[in-house]
């Protein structure tokens, strides 16, 4: 019997924090949800609706910023490799676009009161996410002023796609309210 205070003999398993697991499970479910995404055809080139947005939003909301944080960090890394994405252009956006969304997210977490509902939270990370997409594709791949004429279109796209996202979102933390 190892004592808790003792480290575990050298080539013994030691089983991962709860916490720990928690995060594999719901960062793998965020990066299946990333996959089947990218490959649904879409109306638009590079627009895609997020869902996977639903998981870092939901996770946000039972465990803290910081757990989205990796959640969503696993998600782009992994998801990347998995799609063949990593060190492209794309996994560049998809880098910016979790990033910004993520210190947004952050930031809205901080507000005063009962802060922001589901909805609101996905709508300004799918927000922060275009417009951190939209800054980086325009600054290191498309440098013409041509394309701010898509700016609105993208960021209309964005804010319908966040509000269907924070509607999942509330249902399924209902959902899993209802479990609990």
């Amino acid at each position: 019997m190892i004592d808790c205070e003792q480290k575990p003999p050298a080539g013994k398993l030691v089983t991962p924090a709860r916490d720990d697991l928690r995060i594999a499970w719901l960062a793998a479910l965020a990066i299946a949800v990333h996959m089947v995404e990218a490959v649904v055809p879409s109306p638009l080139p590079g627009v895609k609706p997020g869902l996977a947005n639903v998981i870092t939003v939901a996770v946000l909301c039972l465990y803290g910023w910081r757990s989205a944080v990796w959640v969503a960090a696993l998600r782009v890394l992994v998801g990347s490799l998995l799609i063949g994405t990593f060190l492209t252009p794309t996994f560049l956006l998809s880098v910016s676009g979790a990033s910004a969304s993520l210190l947004v997210l952050g930031l809205a977490t901080r507000l005063p009161g009962q802060g922001l509902s589901p909805i609101g939270l996905c709508l300004l990370a799918a927000l922060a996410h275009m417009f951190a997409q939209f800054f980086v594709a325009y600054l290191f791949f498309i440098p013409h002023p041509g394309l701010f004429a898509l700016l609105p279109l993208l960021m209309t796209l964005a804010s319908v796609f966040g509000i269907i996202s924070g509607l999942l979102t509330t249902k399924l933390l209902a959902y899993q309210g209802a479990l609990s």
